[in-house]
């Protein structure tokens, strides 16, 4: 009796473990409810990279000018929650796109959140291929009748595969 009563505490443990969510988190992470303190008009790249670190990426906002490269930072942290076999979802996201002048002083800063982001509808046409399409019974019977005749009549085939130089 003692036995069967642990061992269903075991189950009901181990199924109350499962149902725990896993939050994984990519990026700089703020503190909660804290931003970094970027200052326009004082704060450099330099100063921004001994306080925040790189950025998570950078953008040119359409310039092509090699002069112009790197007008904007952005810092990204994100946090991610998943559940025993459910796919991960976005819990949280803050990005913080810092922009500089042509000094390379900060310009402006902007935060962007969960709620900003957009959802993107992927076109889901596909690329007509030349050819005909064979059905499975045609893969699978197709090459019946195509074998070469010589390959029952006891010749060898050197090393390297099929087609190449006989033995004799």
């Amino acid at each position: 009796m003692f036995r069967t009563r642990l061992l269903l505490a075991a189950a009901v443990l181990a199924g109350a473990t499962a149902c725990t969510p896993t939050l994984q988190n990519h990026g700089y992470r703020y503190i909660e409810g804290e931003a970094p303190v970027i200052t326009p008009g004082e704060d450099t790249r330099a100063t921004l990279m001994n306080r925040l670190g790189s950025p998570s990426t950078s953008g040119v906002a359409g310039v092509l000018d090699e002069g112009m490269r790197d007008r904007t930072w952005y810092y990204i942290s994100e946090t991610r929650e998943s559940l025993a076999y459910q796919r991960s979802r976005t819990r949280e996201r803050r990005i913080f796109a810092v922009h500089f002048d042509d000094a390379g002083t900060v310009a402006a800063v902007e935060e962007y959140g969960l709620e900003d982001g957009r959802r993107v509808a992927y076109v889901d046409r596909e690329t007509p291929t030349r050819g005909r399409e064979l059905s499975l019974l045609e893969q699978l019977l197709g090459n019946i009748g195509r074998l070469p005749s010589d390959t029952f009549t006891g010749e060898e085939n050197l090393p390297g595969g099929a087609g190449g130089p006989r033995r004799r």
